[in-house]
């Protein structure tokens, strides 16, 4: 992880503040603590959309951080045997700004799950899944983000894990968020 010094424009919690406690009370969120620096967060939300209307916005790999907090970019890079992207997050705390690089590649499986493991970054593992899960009753499709990371030893497992469990919830309302943009409703 890179510490940049400069100053930020945007402070988190001017961010924060678009997102109400009860849009934050319809994410559910669990992390679970593996083998040694390892860990897993799980971040779930229903939403009143079809799974290839989330398929849709979440392989837009271009567009995701043009609406996930958090990420300053996301860019689609050629690789002859998958798909792969490079995401570069940025955190504002205090006056520092830090950020973080993972290059993933992707495993489609249209339109059930997403599955990514980093092939390259700045964490010792890095890998998870979006899944896709239509309601019974056809009124929606759950969706849940699960990742499990293991950062360097630069960095206090216990700083990721506070981290991942205030940005995960705020990465799913923003994707509700983009997909009422897109489909209405």
């Amino acid at each position: 992880m890179e510490t940049d010094l400069s100053l930020v424009d945007t402070p988190d919690e001017q961010l924060e503040s678009d997102i109400t406690p009860e849009e934050l009370a319809a994410v559910t969120l669990e992390t679970q603590k593996l083998e040694k620096r390892h860990r897993q967060i799980q971040a779930q939300i229903s939403l009143p959309f079809s799974p290839e209307q989330i398929w849709d916005v979440l392989i837009d790999y271009e567009a995701l951080a043009d609406f996930i907090p958090n990420l300053a970019k996301s860019e689609r890079i050629p690789h002859p045997e998958s798909i792969r992207i490079e995401q570069i997050g940025v955190k504002n705390a205090l006056f520092l700004k830090f950020s973080a690089r993972v290059v993933l590649d992707m495993v489609e499986d249209f339109p059930h799950a997403i599955q990514f493991e980093m092939v390259e970054g700045d964490f010792n593992a890095f890998a998870g899944s979006w899944e896709m899960t239509q309601n019974e009753d056809q009124s929606g499709t759950t969706l849940t983000y699960t990742l499990q990371v293991c950062p360097t030893r630069l960095i206090p497992v216990k700083a990721i894990e506070m981290q991942l469990g205030k940005d995960l919830p705020r990465n799913l309302i923003a994707i509700r968020q983009r997909l009422y943009q897109v489909y209405g409703g």
